[in-house]
């Protein structure tokens, strides 16, 4: 409990997603299996959470002043959207209107706070060598943002204006915060020694929020005649597919980097919560993928969103069942946790 990661949210997000693109290809009970699954540790994640604020404040305070796992408290937003998205493909349109305004609101003020805390807030300089993949997540909670936006406006109403408002300037900033972030990163990365051991999973989030910047590009695309949208449709449609095409790229890349750091350097593979950071952009370049293609009729990378949904939901398994053994062996048979793995 006084160690949990603030980026525990992932695997909601991870479950969360690899349910739309189930339900998205006609897979119904895998589907719905894995809804349940999202929202069961959508809520137990909370209450976790929740009760390390109460019982332990000064670690939980600390993670936020922390550059390198505060960030993590963004997979909250992120989580809360992607949940979203699928209790409303379930049909309970209501819930998905709360948790989307849980999350708007709870995003924004996070915006400010978080990075004002963990970056500018630190006394400890240079806070560049603190930059990691984690740094990604607040651009998938501001894109998740903008899609349930976009999501909702079609059936809004009179309120279709200032959800369209609200979509366009999320996926905006958005765009923004992707560049501020690959650059920081990047730079941390090339200035700064960079042992294997630091290469986590949470650098798959890069190609992540490529996806759902993607998949904010086409849901916005497809809302009811917002001004907003006729003024930079082409705009959007051509981010979509140079954004698509870069987190295709950068898959082998991270395939390598994941080879080069547990095969060519030995490092110990153990059950950490940054494995369900790996999951959720497999999964959300596959429900990506095949949104891009239906909307632009693009078959060709449709079919490749299909294909990756089973990878997705392969690696998903895979990870379930190192965090069941994890869970057994720390908390049912008392084993001592290796530092770090959360």
């Amino acid at each position: 409990m006084t160690s949990l990661a603030p980026g525990y949210f992932a695997i909601t997000m991870a479950s969360g997603i690899i349910s739309v693109g189930s339900h998205l290809e006609g897979y119904e009970a895998i589907s719905l299996c894995l809804m349940w699954f999202a929202i069961a540790s959508f809520v137990v994640v909370l209450a976790l959470t929740a009760t390390r604020f109460v019982r332990h404040r000064p670690e939980f305070l600390a993670d936020f002043t922390d550059a390198r796992r505060g960030f993590g408290y963004f997979t909250f937003i992120a989580a809360a959207n992607v949940l979203a998205v699928r209790v409303g493909m379930h049909g309970e349109r209501t819930l998905m209107i709360v948790l989307f305004t849980i999350a708007a609101i709870t995003g924004l003020g996070l915006s400010y706070a978080l990075p004002w805390s963990a970056v500018l807030g630190q006394t400890m300089r240079p806070v560049l060598a603190s930059a990691n993949g984690s740094w990604f997540v607040w651009v998938v909670a501001s894109q998740s943002v903008a899609t349930v936006a976009a999501v909702i406006e079609r059936d809004a109403g009179s309120g279709r204006d200032a959800l369209s408002l609200v979509a366009m300037l999320s996926w905006s900033v958005g765009l923004f915060l992707y560049g501020a972030a690959g650059i920081l990163v990047a730079l941390r990365m090339l200035l700064y020694d960079l042992r294997p051991a630091d290469l986590t999973e949470s650098y798959w989030v890069a190609m992540g929020a490529c996806a759902i910047t993607v998949l904010a590009s086409t849901r916005i695309l497809i809302m009811t005649d917002a001004p907003v949208v006729r003024a930079a449709a082409g705009l959007i449609a051509g981010v979509a597919v140079v954004f698509w095409a870069f987190a295709t790229w950068l898959v082998p890349v991270l395939i390598a980097e994941t080879w080069w750091r547990y095969w060519h350097h030995r490092v110990p593979w153990r059950y950490d919560e940054a494995l369900w950071s790996m999951v959720f952009p497999l999964g959300m370049y596959a429900v990506a993928a095949i949104d891009l293609g239906r909307v632009e009729r693009l078959p060709v990378i449709e079919n490749i969103g299909s294909v990756e949904s089973w990878v997705a939901l392969a690696v998903f398994v895979y990870v379930f069942g190192a965090m069941c053994v994890h869970v057994t062996n720390t908390v049912f048979r008392g084993h001592t946790v290796n530092p770090g793995a959360d």
